[in-house]
């Protein structure tokens, strides 16, 4: 899937590089979609990229979980109102996978001591957009906003522990996200690259059955963090 995303990007560019050249960077660029903006409402959607981790707090220091995460895949829809000529509020479902190792001391078999947290979320944010002027063809701007993720490979219905290699997780998490970006408007449409912070507020653990587990026994809180590099077309 990765590469087919790389694939449709560098044709993307490609096929963008004279624009970008005449209308995006010179000194007296042509102004595409001049009157963009001042629509009530608009939509688009979004490819792009997530590197997930997890915030862990223990009891008793010492028996550290080392996190390793891989590169995950992100697709969704955006939903825009403009509130104002500077402030946009934004919807944004889009449908998100990662993964993260967990990796566990204290263990001579690497069946216990690894544990392969798959997740599928869908991720609804709801966020404010804070606009620059508009310079040309190019405005960057500033994101924020709370955020409620459905994740469907939690096991949180599972009666089976890790005692059964089933690492639990809750179903529903919420969230606060922070990021920024750039919109460079095309001569078709509008092309927004931006990088954004995801920030779990809530403990995401579900324990195990034995309160002593050398799996979760030992953790106070396990939250989310993530970055999202997204890729809209609008």
């Amino acid at each position: 899937m990765k590469k087919i995303f790389a694939i449709l990007l560098l044709a993307f560019s490609l096929n963008s590089q004279a624009q970008f050249g005449t209308n995006l960077f010179s000194k007296d660029p042509i102004i595409n979609l001049e009157n963009w903006d001042k629509q009530r409402v608009y939509w688009g959607y979004f490819l792009g990229f997530n590197a997930y981790d997890f915030r862990l707090d223990y009891k008793q220091p010492g028996k550290d979980i080392q996190v390793k995460g891989t590169t995950g895949f992100n697709v969704g829809l955006i939903g825009n109102l403009r509130l104002h000529e500077y402030i946009d509020l934004r919807f944004e479902p889009g449908l998100y996978y990662t993964q993260r190792d967990l990796r566990f001391t204290g263990f001579e078999d690497e069946s216990d001591a690894l544990r392969q947290v798959k997740s599928t979320y869908i991720h609804f944010p709801l966020l404010l957009k804070f606009s620059s002027l508009r310079t040309g063809n190019i405005r960057p701007f500033l994101v924020g906003g709370v955020s409620t993720s459905l994740n469907l490979g939690s096991n949180s219905k599972s009666k089976e522990d890790n005692l059964n290699n089933r690492f639990r997780m809750k179903q529903w998490t919420n969230n606060y996200e922070l990021g920024f970006g750039v919109d460079l408007y095309l001569e078709y449409f509008k092309f927004s690259p931006s990088i954004r912070g995801v920030f779990g507020l809530d403990d995401e653990l579900i324990r195990d059955n034995d309160p002593n587990s050398p799996w979760t026994g030992n953790v106070s809180s396990m939250k989310t963090r993530g970055v999202f590099i997204n890729f809209t077309f609008q």
